[in-house]
């Protein structure tokens, strides 16, 4: 009987240990797991240290641990590309400015490439309340024109795109835009001569209801067109200079990647040739075939874009009609 009490106890004491070290096992087991959030994938990926510095000194690495999100991430040629050299150049900025742009790459939903709707322009309002444009075509995915380049890596909470270009939320309606840019002083010109002919030119830039895409030449590109200074624009029919304005702007949001190869209507009611089978080039109706190259693209307002180019465009001379006999 002892010893049958004996062996009981030594068995019942085996049973102990064995699930002393299950028990053990299993919470090593689970301290074991490593972490998998978007912010753990930024900081593992050689690709993205500058995203993980402007992270930083944001204050917004516990954001990106949380919640369900997609981010486009800029990698470190989008960084390089957007104007920014390196890790420096974004913590030299306040820190404010740089949270302000990296909520602008957080969308609140998980969104892989495949449930990405077939559209162009999807919008999506980003972590800092504003909206950015999500186009899914035949080229691939793009948010506001810049192109993800690697789609759908995974993280616990979240998904990553990364982009080849950075994103700048708008501050500027497309008036305010052109203005800023010293390089565009005869453009502005043009417009408000022009406006003076015809109130549409200013509607146009300046409204606050619609959207749309002005195509706007630099000031060498009016030089080269014939007006040598800007008192030659003042010397110019307002009528005139209306046409050729309203000829550079197009209805709607267009980002490079919603160009294909073909005609587009502006809002002077007559067409201008695109091709994008190198780069983005336009040629006017009047052009006799020297086409203008997009050499900035994709300039955020908060009523459309502007992509600057090399060359005024000119609509086709209309063809006088004879009187009758």
């Amino acid at each position: 009987m002892k010893k049958a009490n004996f062996w009981m106890r030594w068995a019942t004491s085996l049973v102990a240990v064995a699930l002393l070290f299950s028990t053990a096992g299993c919470k090593n087991n689970d301290d074991d797991v490593t972490p998998n959030t978007v912010s753990d994938v930024i900081q593992q990926d050689n690709d993205f240290t500058i995203l993980e510095a402007a992270l930083q000194h944001a204050g917004m690495m516990e954001t990106l641990r949380t919640g369900t999100i997609t981010l486009f991430a800029p990698n470190d040629d989008a960084f390089r590309a957007s104007g920014y050299a390196d890790a420096a150049a974004v913590r030299a900025l306040p820190a404010n400015t740089v949270r302000d742009m990296l909520q602008y790459h957080v969308i609140n939903t998980r969104n892989t490439s495949t449930d990405l709707k077939t559209e162009n322009n999807q919008a999506f309002v980003m972590l800092g309340n504003g909206t950015a444009y999500v186009t899914k075509n035949t080229g691939g995915v793009s948010v506001n024109g810049a192109r993800v380049v690697r789609a759908d890596i995974q993280a616990d909470n979240g998904i990553i795109h990364v982009i080849d270009r950075v994103l700048m939320p708008a501050s500027q309606n497309l008036m305010q835009l052109v203005q800023g840019n010293t390089n565009l002083s005869y453009l502005v010109a043009a417009a408000t001569r022009a406006a003076s002919a015809n109130p549409a030119v200013m509607t146009a830039l300046a409204s606050s209801s619609d959207a749309y895409t002005v195509f706007a030449p630099t000031n060498q590109a009016f030089i080269n067109a014939g007006y040598a200074t800007p008192a030659d624009i003042q010397a110019a029919s307002p009528a005139a200079l209306a046409s050729v304005i309203l000829y550079h702007v197009v209805p709607g949001r267009m980002f490079s990647t919603n160009l294909a190869n073909g005609n587009v209507t502006t809002a002077a009611n007559s067409p201008f040739a695109v091709d994008v089978s190198n780069g983005v080039r336009i040629t006017g109706g009047g052009n006799n075939s020297q086409a203008a190259t997009v050499t900035q693209a994709n300039m955020m307002a908060t009523n459309g874009i502007v992509h600057i180019i090399d060359r005024v465009l000119m609509p086709a001379p209309t063809t006088p009609t004879t009187p009758a006999q």
